[in-house]
């Protein structure tokens, strides 16, 4: 089995800075907006947290392609000759 490439593996880290980045401007604009600090970190976890849902609701939304459809199918017969 061949090894993931980098940026197959660093991709989860991906949809988590995003969904920080999100999370942090929603939190920084209620900061400024209402100086309360307790507030802005609230907006700010649920930034973060409704971010990183709906990016995973859309990516099991996503059909996957031929290739990866070989892929998987190559990955599940090796997982299995090798049990």
């Amino acid at each position: 089995m061949t090894q993931p490439t980098r940026r197959d593996r660093y991709r989860p880290m991906e949809f988590i800075g995003i969904s920080f980045a999100v999370g942090l401007v929603a939190g920084l604009v209620v900061l400024m907006s209402t100086r309360d600090l307790k507030f802005a970190l609230i907006v700010l976890a649920i930034g973060f947290i409704g971010t990183l849902v709906v990016m995973a609701m859309f990516i099991l939304g996503i059909k996957p392609n031929k290739e990866e459809i070989v892929d998987i199918e190559e990955m599940s017969a090796e997982d299995k000759a090798g049990h």
